[in-house]
C-alpha cells in the first residue's frame, strides 16, 4: 500500500499536468483566433471589441494622439483608456471627452498634424498577448492658441 503522502503527491502531480496541458492548449488556440474589430473616432472640439473576447481574456483599449516633431519621429499621448473585462460590455459606443488632456508643454504641437490611433491589447489568462492598432482620423492643431 502507498502512504497518504504518496497519494497526495500523485494527485498534485496529476492536477499540475492537467493544468499545464490546458494552458498549452489555450496558448496553441490563440494562433487560430482572428479578431474583427471596427472602430470610429473623431475630434469634435479641441479643448485646453465583441468578437475579440472569448472568455479567456480581458481587453485593454486606449486611444492615443500621435505626432512627429524635430526631436522624435513618433510621440504618443494617451487620451483615453478602458478595460473590457468580459464579453457583455465589449460593444463600446461612447461619447466622452478626453480622459487625459493633450497638453502642449514645449510648444511643439502648434500647427502639427495629429493622428488618433486606437490600440488594444488582448490579455489572456494563459497564452500569448495580442496587440493591435487602428488609425482612426487625423487633424491639424491651430498655429496659435487662444486663452
Amino acid at each position: 500500500m502507498h502512504s497518504w503522502t504518496q497519494r497526495l503527491v500523485a494527485a498534485a502531480t496529476t492536477a499540475a499536468v492537467l493544468l499545464a496541458t490546458a494552458c498549452a492548449a489555450a496558448a496553441a488556440l490563440d494562433a487560430f483566433h482572428a479578431s474583427d474589430v471596427q472602430a470610429q473616432a473623431h475630434v469634435t472640439k479641441i479643448n485646453r471589441f465583441h468578437k475579440q473576447i472569448n472568455g479567456n481574456d480581458k481587453v485593454f483599449v486606449f486611444l492615443t494622439a500621435e505626432y512627429e516633431n524635430s526631436k522624435n519621429s513618433l510621440n504618443q499621448v494617451s487620451l483615453w483608456d478602458h478595460i473590457i473585462p468580459d464579453k457583455d460590455p465589449a460593444n463600446l459606443q461612447l461619447e466622452v471627452k478626453s480622459k487625459y488632456p493633450l497638453i502642449d508643454q514645449g510648444r511643439s504641437l502648434r500647427g502639427k498634424k495629429v493622428q488618433l490611433v486606437l490600440h488594444w491589447h488582448v490579455m489572456p489568462k494563459a497564452g500569448a498577448m495580442i496587440r493591435d492598432r487602428m488609425a482612426l482620423s487625423e487633424f491639424k492643431l491651430p498655429d496659435a492658441y487662444t486663452s
